[in-house]
């Protein structure tokens, strides 16, 4: 429509829209000439005429600005604006720009707006969308010659429409870029971020934003401001905003983030366009859809929506909805967008009932999770057919994976209903049939049935217990899952039990080697009553607890005597009942059996044999110890003693006379001299007494220090480790010196002097001596030099110069010590390569005499 036609419309009392001409003219609404307006409908608001002012301006590109012939200004840019007013997009204004040249004054620049404002853009345009204005006949290229022009009503659309603008993408080179270009535009309506737009002409761009607001929903296109040329682009805050390559696009470091380029012309595009992954998923679901078909997508919406949708994401499901109800096929993100907006879309009515089935029937690789929530839906809505479809695939579905051992399987619930159950019990038996090919699957069938409440045949039930009952026996190493599975079926099925015990005989009737059936068969699927006719097969399932249960071996041994009714038990049975590496007693097992047998069966040679190797058998700890000793005790009873076999009494009487040395003996060296014998180096019990019970014990009695110390020269190198340990750890005690205290520490101090003692064992010596001089009172250091003196004066005199320089202070002993040490010395310290003690007249003389300089903070070994 000209100019001149636009002021032949007739005022309108509906929604219609105002109109305003702005440019450089001699005559407009100022009265002075210059950019005003040239002419503006009746009611047009001193707001209206702001924002189309600020809407109107053009900067032509540098190589436009002297066009000044009609094909020069056809080729320049249009700027076709569209603003809205309100964030419904209820008020708005289109503006269509062009470079009109010269003015009045011949000036270059001028250009004229024709702007077309509406309180109720949707209702004036008859549902036209702002872009569908470009190219519109309504567009007046000229100044009126008054300043009052009528307002208009319905104007005619433009040529832009969905085939035209699907035309244009399967023409352009870079139409994949348009789900990039959508998903800006979603984040721009909700980021306040702007997208620029860089074609060759602005018909192209004006495409662009055709096809933007035809995939966006209705309500967000009439929210969506647009440019389709200005040359700086930095300077508008539109959320579209189309220009030329000759534009400056000359962003500053603090706007790059807020501008998202799509350079159509040079082929530069964004990296990645930020989104939520709701958003991404219904760009997805647009696209596919189409401009060319999204427009009855839209109508259909409405049916789904329930008119409060505010963000992108919003829109997801009701666009899904009515695609599906469309025929569109929905992605997997569609699908979960639909699944969780089901429940709470109370507003859909029966429609839900309807997306419900399209879902179900369209989309067969839905989990049982949203299955049930399908037949809620379904339920919810009264669709009773739907609902019962729905379950029957849900039964179907569960009865599957309890089958299969699925990690998600459910465990069945009874089914109630009639009509469910009969359809559950024929696929039960339909599965069973065709697919339950293992004996794994079939019992957990079975257990599916119980759980169910099913009431398959009898005889079915009977025949498939037994066939998984004969599998099992067939089987070398049933896995513990269908062990589990099996024990549970059998407490629920008592027919399982019987069918079970039935399967156990068949197999022992027909097959050799029945000791072996219960070291296959799980054994805790059977009870002993269920077995009591059958004596052989009761020793076979109590060899078989024995295996699972080791703690009631014993137990279990008696037993099987008292079903062979033998007092006895053989080599073949102790084999079989104590199958580990061992092959031995433990001292409690030992002892419980001693207790449980006749005293003349311990003269039996089987039984003494497996005695004898539990007496003998190798101790860790000292409850190992005390469990040994117990043994000893009690096969040393009257009773007992004189039946047992040579070996095990010397064991035995060897055990206990070390025990009892242990009790009463009243000085540490004898003590010690006791454990000498060779057999407490070589039986268990006697090396651990030796090991746990020993050091201690010794030192609790005096020594006898001279004998003590020649002594530790012939002990063994750890004994003489645990006991030099021990001395040094009493040594360091904070209690007060004692006698019995003080002999072992002089008699560890005063050894090096009667005894020849390994490297490490002479370093010990030195810790003990130094601690006792540089930590002991005086007075118990003057105890220490009397005890030592009879067996080392050197050693005596060093004691006595230490416990003096105690007395007198530090500094005198810095001064004396030379001369009492020269000429003495002990073992070598790794603590004082200078040596730490006297030597002794007694020590090895093939031992260097060293400087007896003495440095106490080198040759502190407590450090």
């Amino acid at each position: 429509m000209t100019g001149d036609a636009a002021q032949q419309q007739q005022p309108a009392t509906g929604p219609h829209f105002q109109q305003l001409y702005y440019t450089s003219c001699e005559h407009g609404l100022t009265g002075f000439s210059g950019f005003q307006f040239n002419a503006v409908s009746e009611g047009v608001t001193v707001d209206t005429r702001q924002a189309v002012e600020a809407l109107a301006g053009y900067e032509p590109p540098r190589s436009m600005v002297e066009s000044d012939t009609p094909e020069l200004l056809d080729r320049c840019p249009v700027n076709f604006c569209y603003r809205p007013h309100d964030p419904r997009g209820r008020s708005g204004t289109a503006l269509c720009v062009r470079y009109a040249g010269r003015d009045s004054a011949r000036r270059f620049g001028n250009y004229f707006a024709h702007a077309l404002h509406s309180e109720d853009f949707p209702a004036a345009g008859r549902g036209l969308l702002g872009i569908e204005l470009w190219g519109s006949p309504v567009w007046a290229a000229g100044t009126s010659p008054t300043t009052r022009i009528p307002v208009l009503t319905a104007p005619p659309r433009g040529p832009l429409g969905p085939r035209t603008v699907r035309g244009f993408l399967d023409a352009h080179p870079h139409a994949e870029q348009l789900p990039h270009l959508l998903a800006a535009a979603f984040a721009a309506l909700t980021e306040h971020g702007s997208v620029v737009v860089v074609d060759r002409t602005t018909e192209r761009i004006a495409h662009w934003f055709a096809a933007v607001c035809y995939l966006l929903p209705p309500p967000l296109a009439r929210r969506l401001s647009f440019a389709t040329y200005v040359f700086r682009p930095a300077r508008s805050s539109l959320h579209l905003i189309g220009t030329v390559p000759e534009a400056q696009l000359d962003f500053g470091p603090d706007e790059e983030d807020a501008y998202t380029v799509f350079d159509f012309c040079r082929g530069r595009f964004p990296d990645d366009v930020r989104a939520a992954p709701d958003v991404r998923a219904l760009v997805a679901l647009l696209t596919r859809i189409g401009v060319g078909a999204v427009r009855p997508v839209w109508a259909w919406t409405k049916d789904f929506a329930h008119g409060a949708e505010e963000s992108p994401g919003d829109w997801h499901a009701p666009v899904a909805a009515a695609a599906s109800s469309g025929g569109v096929d929905l992605a997997a993100a569609d699908v979960d967008a639909l699944l969780d907006w089901l429940p709470a879309a109370e507003h859909l009515g029966p429609l839900g009932a309807q997306i419900a089935a399209d879902l179900h029937r369209r989309h067969r690789n839905l989990d049982d999770g949203r299955l049930r929530l399908l037949s809620g839906v379904a339920r919810a809505a009264g669709d009773t057919v739907l609902h019962q479809e729905i379950e029957g695939r849900l039964l179907e579905s569960r009865m599957r994976a309890h089958m299969a051992g699925a990690a998600d399987a459910k465990e069945p619930a009874p089914l109630n209903d009639p009509d469910l159950r009969a359809r559950a019990t024929a696929l039960w038996e339909r599965l069973l049939r065709d697919e339950a090919a293992t004996t794994r699957r079939r019992v957990r069938l079975l257990l599916w049935a119980h759980g169910a409440q099913l009431a398959p045949p009898a005889e079915v039930v009977e025949r498939e217990t037994l066939t998984a009952a004969r599998a099992l026996l067939g089987t070398s190493a049933p896995g513990a899952a269908l062990r589990r599975e099996v024990e549970l079926l059998v407490a629920t099925e008592p027919r399982m039990r019987d069918a079970l015990a039935a399967a156990v005989r068949e197999v022992l009737d027909g097959r050799a080697g029945q000791e072996q059936l219960f070291s296959q068969f799980p054994a805790a699927l059977l009870q002993e009553r269920d077995l009591r006719d059958s004596p052989l097969l009761l020793e076979h399932y109590w060899r078989a607890r024995a295996e699972r249960e080791p703690a009631r071996t014993v137990e279990l041994m008696f037993r099987i005597l008292r079903v062979r009714g033998r007092p006895l038990p053989d080599d073949a049975l102790l084999e079989a009942l104590w199958r580990h590496p061992a092959r031995t007693w433990t001292h409690r097992e030992a002892s419980e059996i001693a207790r449980g047998l006749p005293p003349e069966a311990l003269a039996d040679p089987v039984v003494g044999r497996w005695l004898d190797r539990a007496v003998n058998r190798r101790i860790e700890t000292v409850a190992e110890l005390d469990r040994c000793l117990e043994l000893c005790g009690l096969l040393a009873a009257p009773g007992r003693w004189a039946r047992l076999p040579a070996d095990v009494r010397a064991r035995v009487r060897t055990t206990l006379d070390l025990a009892a040395a242990l009790r009463g003996a009243r000085e540490a060296t004898g003590l010690a001299r006791a454990f000498s014998v060779p057999e407490a180096d070589r039986w268990a019990g006697p090396q651990a007494l030796k090991r746990y019970r020993l050091v201690p014990a010794m030192l609790r009695l005096p020594a006898d220090i001279g004998a003590l110390g020649e002594h530790l020269g012939h002990t063994g190198h750890a004994q003489a480790d645990r006991y030099l340990a021990a001395v040094q750890r009493a040594a360091a005690g904070s209690d007060p010196v004692d006698d019995i205290r003080l002999s072992h520490v002089a008699a560890a101090a005063a050894a090096p002097a009667r005894a020849g003692l390994a490297q490490a064992h002479l370093e010990a010596v030195d810790r003990i001596r130094l601690h006792a001089a540089r930590h002991w009172r005086p007075a118990d250091l003057q105890r220490l030099e009397g005890a030592v003196r009879p067996y080392d004066a050197r050693l005596a005199d060093w004691f006595h110069a230490c416990a003096e320089s105690r007395l007198s202070g530090p500094r005198r002993l810095a001064h004396r010590l030379p001369g009492l040490l020269r000429g003495t010395g002990g073992a070598r310290s790794r603590d004082d390569s200078r040596g730490t003690g006297p030597e002794g007249a007694g020590s090895e003389p093939d031992r260097p005499r060293r400087s007896p300089r003495w440095n106490p903070r080198k040759n502190d070994g407590e450090r």
